[in-house]
Order: structure tokens, then C-alpha cells, then sequence
């Protein structure tokens, strides 16, 4: 790995860290705060939320500003309101700084990726994109589990001083290690907002964010399934969330493989369908502690299994505006990440089961494959015309 690529990796660790963490964070949250877990539940979508919004606006605001600047303020941003969440005193502003922290999540990846590639040999831009998406793997291995460690056993706030610190390094290290690259100019905001009038890109934006809103279903009270309905002590959460990262390394590398041999669509669709009936499997099975296990990994690995076929059908659909595309699909990410937790929880609030949410993500999951479906049927009508 090229030295200058690390701050990168460091950026996506703070990320991953950040959007992740609070899944496992929600019991010991709502018990200091005094709220309910589905109202802590709503912390997960402020992140989101922020995503959604900061990604698009960020991108377009700084497209003309040297990319190590951008990076910079996008890291300064991630560890101030991280900082924000130490000192909050209750519910209201730990919100405000869980939505201020989402704003730089799309802007950090989408000019990432294009200095990734400028950094990179030539014909191996890809490898040095996924060296920067490798924090989020890492994020989930190590850093959430270890976050949830802290927060359970110490203090939820704690585990933010940590998010701070490893935001701080990678501040320094961009400094540091990063190259400047002069800016260059991009084509008009007019330009570039014309990916949003392609039917494809808002297809494909639908399925990321109500196809994978089924995961989140599951990942955002993924804490309470464990405790109260697997019947595993808290003490073991940490753990078993490290399972799960484990599940999306995995799931990493065999989504890019099914891209690569398949069509990245037909992935897309096989991945959610499968999502679909183990998101069922949690429901009906996660009261049997070994197969809850098995559940976890596979359902970690199918949440990282749809990431690299998503990414390429977007950067098809771009042509010529990867950047504003990249940090849209972030966006889009986060729109189901909100939407998963916010859906999830409405069956807990009339009283269902920790294991409920996980049938609104079957629903997710099935919706997301239908407009795959949709997508894949425009592509094969273009391609007949084309060859007619």
C-alpha cells in the first residue's frame, strides 16, 4: 500500500466507526439518557439523515477546491462533531451532533475515490479505492466492536473520545502524507446535476437505499435481538459483532467476484433476494443462540455483498459524473440506513418483538428487488434497440 493512501483508509476507519458504532451503542445510550431504545433508535437516522444531505451539497459546493483541501475539511468536520457527542448533555444535542457528523460521510468517499485513483499505479485505481473502503471493513472487524466494549463497559461517551482521537490522526496524516493535486475545474453545477435526470441513476439510487434499508433493519437493533431474544449477555454483544464484520469481509470480496462474472445487476438482484429470506431466517430462528450466530455472519456478509455491484452500476449510469454520483450512492446508502431504522422500529413502539423489525427488512429487501427487476428488464429493451 502506497503511504499516501493511508489518511484515506484512516478517514473511512472514522467513518465506519462512527455510522456503525451507535447500533451497538443503543442500550446503554437509552439507559443514560432515559429514553426509550426506539427513540435512541433515532440517532442512527439523524447520522443518515446527514449523509443524505451533506453527500450531494459538499461535492458540488468544493468541486473546485484542491482535493487535499476538500479531504481536510471533511476530516476537521468528522472529528469536531464527533467531539460534539462527548459533551453532550442529553438527547437534543447528541442528535444535532450525530446529524452535523453525517454531513462530510459522502464528500469524504466521493473525492476519496478520485484521489485514490490519481494516486494509483496505472491499472490499479480499483485496488487503491478499495484500500479506502478498507476502513470500513476494518471499522467493523475491530473498531465498532471495540466501541460497544467501551460504551458498555465504561461510557458510551468514551467510545467517541476514541472516534476523536482516530479523526485527529487522520487529520495529522493528511497533512502529513497527502500530495496536493491542483483542482481542476469541473463542468458546470448545471453539468453535473444532469445524472439526476437519468431513469437508471434514480432506479439504481431506489434500490440502494429501500433495498439495503433491510439490513439496517436488522444492524440498527441488531443489540437488543441479541440480548433479548438470542438471550446472549451484553457482555458477549461485542463479540458477535465482531462476527459480523467478519461477515462483511467476506461479503466484500464475493460481491466483487459475482460483479465480475455476472452482470453487476443481476448480482444486485440475486443479493437482495437472498437478503430477503435470511432477513426471514433472523425472524422465525434467532431464538436458537447457534443459529443466531450463523445468521449474523451470513446476514454480514450479504450487507457488503451488494456494494461493489451497486458501485459499478452507478459509475455506468454516471458517465462523466463519478464524483457527484459516488457521493450520491453514499447517500443513498444512508437513506436506507435511516429509513431501516426509523421502519424497523415502528414495530417495536406498538409493541412487538426485538426480532419484528427484521420482517419490515424482508418487505425492504423484496421492494429493492422488484425495481432491480425493473432496471435489469430497461437495460435488455436499450441493448435490443441498439443491435435492431
Amino acid at each position: 500500500m502506497k503511504l499516501s493512501l493511508l489518511p484515506l483508509a484512516l478517514g473511512g476507519l472514522t467513518i465506519g466507526i462512527t455510522e456503525f458504532v451507535m447500533m451497538g451503542l443503543l442500550p446503554d445510550i437509552a439507559h443514560d439518557l432515559n429514553i426509550s431504545i426506539p427513540q435512541a433508535g433515532h440517532l442512527i437516522s439523524a447520522y443518515a439523515l446527514g449523509v443524505v444531505i451533506g453527500a450531494p451539497l459538499l461535492v458540488i459546493a468544493g468541486r473546485n477546491f484542491p482535493p487535499k483541501k476538500m479531504l481536510l475539511a471533511m476530516a476537521i468536520m468528522l472529528t469536531v462533531f464527533n467531539a460534539l457527542s462527548i459533551v453532550a448533555p442529553g438527547y437534543n444535542l447528541l442528535f444535532a451532533s450525530r446529524f452535523l457528523s453525517g454531513l462530510p460521510h459522502g464528500a469524504f468517499f466521493g473525492v476519496g475515490a478520485v484521489v485514490a485513483s490519481r494516486l494509483a499505479d496505472a491499472g490499479k485505481e480499483a485496488r487503491s479505492i478499495a484500500i479506502m473502503f478498507s476502513g470500513l471493513t476494518i471499522a467493523n472487524v475491530v473498531g465498532v466492536p471495540l466501541g460497544t466494549y467501551i460504551g458498555h463497559n465504561y461510557s458510551w461517551r468514551y467510545t467517541f473520545v476514541v472516534v476523536t482521537v482516530i479523526g485527529l490522526i487522520t487529520v495529522i496524516t493528511l497533512l502529513l502524507l497527502m500530495p496536493k493535486f491542483e483542482s481542476k475545474r469541473i463542468d458546470s453545477i448545471k453539468t453535473q446535476l444532469q445524472f439526476f435526470t437519468k431513469v437508471d441513476a434514480w432506479l439504481i439510487i431506489f434500490i440502494v437505499a429501500i433495498g439495503t434499508g433491510g439490513l439496517f433493519c436488522w444492524i440498527s437493533y441488531i443489540a437488543p435481538l441479541l440480548t433479548e431474544i438470542s438471550g446472549f449477555s451484553a457482555e458477549n454483544v461485542p463479540y458477535i459483532l465482531i462476527l459480523a464484520g467478519l461477515g462483511m469481509v467476506v461479503g466484500n470480496f464475493i460481491g466483487g467476484r459475482l460483479a465480475d462474472r455476472f452482470s453487476p445487476a443481476t448480482t444486485v438482484l440475486s443479493v437482495l433476494l437472498i437478503m430477503a429470506t435470511n432477513l426471514l431466517a433472523v425472524y422465525l430462528f434467532s431464538g436458537n443462540q447457534i443459529i443466531s450466530l450463523i445468521l449474523v455472519f451470513v446476514t454480514g456478509a450479504l450487507s457488503f455483498a451488494v456494494v461493489a455491484p451497486v458501485q459499478m452500476l452507478i459509475i455506468q449510469a454516471a458517465k462523466g459524473s463519478e464524483m457527484i454520483a459516488s457521493a450520491s450512492l453514499q447517500a443513498s446508502f444512508n437513506t436506507g440506513n435511516a429509513l431501516g431504522a426509523f421502519l424497523g422500529g415502528l414495530p417495536l413502539v406498538m409493541g412487538y418483538s426485538y426480532a419484528s423489525p427484521n420482517l419490515v427488512g424482508v418487505a425492504m429487501a423484496l421492494t429493492g428487488s422488484v425495481t432491480t427487476l425493473v432496471l435489469i428488464s430497461r437495460n435488455r429493451k436499450a441493448a435490443q434497440l441498439k443491435t435492431a
